[in-house]
């Protein structure tokens, strides 16, 4: 009996330790399985994060807008106003080079208009003549035209022909009148010496042959010029008939242009200038003849050679205000050294100085003055930047330019009032109806 209690109570020994065990296992199982969740919940929460993190990098970054924080920076008035006039005076500038390029660019084109826009402003009256004699404004146009062309041809004829004939006559002149500026070199008051005039004359066949061993160049040179010349003369012909015949249609497209608040200034300014241009072209040309006549005169009581070739010369340089009639003088003086001698050319070369003191003194005066209000320092500062632009025909060019521009400023200065309001002003304009009286 005992013996069978002994085995009992080893059995339930034996029974409630295996009951241990089993508890420990699913104790440890249990903690083992809670470590692996948190562990996969780690790494699960570590991932998000790393995923989280790529989308914001792939992600655009938003930018929070807010209130400005800017304060105008308090500098002295007079740097204010000096930065303002500073920048806006370089954009002008810039935008004056851009133009000037262009136009040296286009010069060929450019210079053709320009002397079309003068002949133009020099025959309108006679256009205009035709006009109330009944010819049509086209047809008056082509005759007006057609005459030029026939002045033009005619007076290339004359020259041609004085210079032709006068060639045979020129050619003994000219030993004659060599022989005499040599022995005027070396009996006169510079002493020269017959080895340095002969030097001289050395020298200037060395540079003539020069010339001559770049001759293809120079043809070419010449080909091109040519070309141009002629390019030139075709366009001169076409716009001034079409200045003539259709100015008043292209002017008012050109007007057209403009904004409609500064239209009826732009009308008014273009048409200043119109009237200042013809009054200058008219008093320039009456001042060439004068010239001309007078240069011409006096080379032909002289006896110098190619009379009608300098007159024609002269009238031409007299374009140019003030410095071309001296240039173009100072041929005759040339042409009057190498044919008669130097006294000759002394007295042509105080006929030339006369005819200028007269020009200077009483046609420049009463004629440019009263036509066209340009200071004398004005209009050598104006010829002066043409020649740097555009050579001798920017010479041509920049002083009825400069009329022109100066008309304008003045017409523009007279109609606004010191102080005057933009706005206002353009108001006002786009009140006034094209006649001038309120709408």
């Amino acid at each position: 009996m005992r013996d069978r209690l002994r085995l009992r109570g080893r059995d339930d020994d034996g029974a409630s330790g295996a009951v241990a065990d089993e508890a420990a296992e699913q104790d440890a199982r249990a903690r083992r399985e809670q470590e692996s969740l948190e562990l996969r919940e780690r790494i699960a929460a570590q991932w998000a994060e790393v995923r989280a993190a790529r989308r914001a990098m792939e992600r655009r970054p938003e930018v929070a807008a807010g209130t400005s924080n800017f304060t105008r920076a308090q500098v002295p008035y007079g740097m204010d106003l000096a930065a303002a006039w500073a920048w806006r005076f370089v954009v002008v500038c810039a935008a004056g080079l851009i133009i000037l390029y262009l136009l040296q660019f286009f010069m060929v084109v450019v210079l053709p208009i320009v002397i079309a826009l003068l002949i133009a402003a020099l025959v309108s009256p006679v256009v205009r003549w035709l006009g109330r004699l009944g010819v049509p404004r086209g047809g008056g146009a082509l005759i007006v035209v057609l005459l030029l062309l026939a002045l033009v041809a005619l007076s290339v004829t004359f020259v041609g022909n004085q210079v032709a004939q006068g060639v045979s006559d020129l050619s003994t002149q000219v030993g004659s009148g060599l022989e005499q500026i040599r022995s005027w070199l070396r009996d006169g008051p510079l002493g020269v010496t017959d080895s340095q005039i002969n030097t001289a004359l050395q020298e200037s066949q060395a540079q003539l042959q020069s010339l001559g061993d770049n001759a293809y160049a120079t043809l070419s040179e010449l080909g091109a010029t040519v070309g141009h010349v002629l390019a030139g003369v075709f366009i001169v012909l076409f716009a001034t008939y079409f200045f003539l015949a259709d100015g008043a249609l292209i002017w008012t497209w050109l007007v057209r242009l403009f904004p409609r608040a500064g239209r009826l200034k732009a009308d008014s300014s273009g048409r200043v200038a119109w009237s200042s241009l013809t009054q200058f072209v008219r008093a320039t040309v009456l001042v060439a003849a004068v010239d001309a006549l007078g240069i011409a005169v006096g080379a032909a009581v002289l006896g110098v050679p190619f009379v009608g070739a300098i007159a024609v010369l002269v009238f031409l340089g007299a374009f140019v205000p003030m410095i071309g009639a001296t240039i173009s003088g100072a041929v005759a003086v040339l042409v009057a050294l190498v044919a008669q001698g130097p006294v000759t050319a002394a007295i042509m070369l105080g006929v030339v100085i006369a005819v200028q003191q007269l020009e200077a003194h009483v046609l420049q005066p009463f004629l440019m003055g009263r036509f066209v209000s340009v200071h004398p320092l004005g209009v050598i500062v104006a010829i002066a930047m043409g020649v740097l632009v555009a050579g001798i025909a920017g010479a041509l060019i920049a002083v009825p330019l400069a009329a022109s521009l100066n008309a304008v400023v003045q017409h523009l200065a007279r109609d606004t009032a010191v102080g005057e309001d933009a706005q206002e002003a353009a108001a006002d304009d786009a009140a006034l109806q094209p006649g001038g009286e309120p709408a």
